[in-house]
């Protein structure tokens, strides 16, 4: 007997769900954290969507998201002009850094001493963790908004920006070393540090480039225009999600499309791999972060299969903030 999908729906945002995060393999298991248009990010145990808490603080639609390896600290990123870092353990505020426009994307470095802010100014601003009293690192040269800024290892950023280019950085120098510039906006960059490989998304494309040298791999064509993608890190298949509401899975190799599952009720904006790849969240419009099986069927977190079927055939709601 066959054994459909059947996501974990984590409910608890207001607003839609527009960036997710986790954080690697820790000794307490991993965790996701998600940025909703409601200002409230929520913190959740990743391999079941179990709500752990909610960072209050910001005034406005928090955009961006991140968590440092272990998960012991978070980033947002908000529409307040200011992007923050919490006690991700405790839940409180540890830092807030004003920006003079919306805070769009914020990421940490590999070794959790830096972070990286995107807004709306054009600028990238780079902050030493270790002195946050310090004047950021400004870089400088896109001609529009911000949508995502990465480390790459601790010495290299990518960005892309609504001016329709991609860029790479060298944190020592602080100088732009690459651009490349793409016929629509670049909507979704992620880095896959295990085979140091670039995921991004743009128009209805999906490209995969080579860090290391900056050069193309792979590119592929999906039925819609696609907000985000994300790599399993073995290489072996990809999913993506956009504007049809559906969440497809790839097999990388091909490019043959294996699934297109349905279950958000709005375009879809963001989806990520967990570290350990037996799942995938998704976060859409309709305001719920999802979690997806990778190997349909496999007893796993909240997913249990007896005698060939799920046991909760009909998908699971996971309730957010009581």
């Amino acid at each position: 007997m066959s054994v459909r999908q059947t996501p974990l729906t984590c409910h608890g945002h207001t607003r839609p769900v527009v960036q997710l995060a986790f954080s690697k393999i820790t000794e307490s298991g991993y965790f996701v954290i998600s940025a909703c248009k409601n200002g409230k990010p929520m913190l959740r145990q990743g391999d079941t969507g179990d709500w752990i808490g909610t960072f209050e603080g910001h005034k406005g639609a928090v955009w961006g998201v991140a968590l440092n390896e272990d998960g012991s600290k978070a980033a947002t990123g908000a529409a307040d002009f200011s992007a923050k870092i919490w006690d991700a353990v405790g839940g409180t505020e540890v830092h807030s850094f004003q920006h003079n426009h919306i805070v769009k994307s914020v990421n940490f470095s590999p070794n959790g001493n830096c972070l990286v802010t995107g807004s709306n100014e054009k600028l990238i601003r780079i902050f030493d963790l270790e002195r946050p009293d310090a004047e950021p690192l400004k870089l400088s040269g896109h001609e529009s908004n911000l949508r995502h800024c990465l480390f790459y290892g601790d010495k290299c950023i990518v960005s892309c920006s609504d001016d329709k280019t991609l860029r790479i950085w060298d944190v020592t120098s602080g100088q732009e070393v690459r651009r490349i510039d793409f016929p629509s906006v670049v909507s979704d960059i992620e880095v896959v540090h295990e085979s140091r490989t670039l995921t991004m998304t743009y128009g209805s494309h999906v490209a995969f480039w080579n860090l290391d040298n900056l050069s193309a791999i792979k590119e592929f064509e999906v039925p819609t225009q696609v907000h985000s993608a994300s790599l399993k890190p073995d290489q072996s298949i990809f999913v993506c999600g956009g504007e049809d509401f559906k969440i497809y899975k790839y097999n990388f190799e091909t490019g043959t499309e294996i699934d297109a599952f349905k279950g958000h009720f709005g375009p879809v904006h963001c989806v990520r791999f967990s570290p350990d790849a037996e799942l995938y969240a998704s976060g859409s419009e309709d305001g719920t972060l999802r979690l997806w099986q990778t190997n349909v069927g496999k007893n796993y977190g909240l997913w249990k299969c007896v005698q060939g079927t799920q046991e909760n055939g009909k998908g699971m709601d996971i309730a957010g903030e009581p």
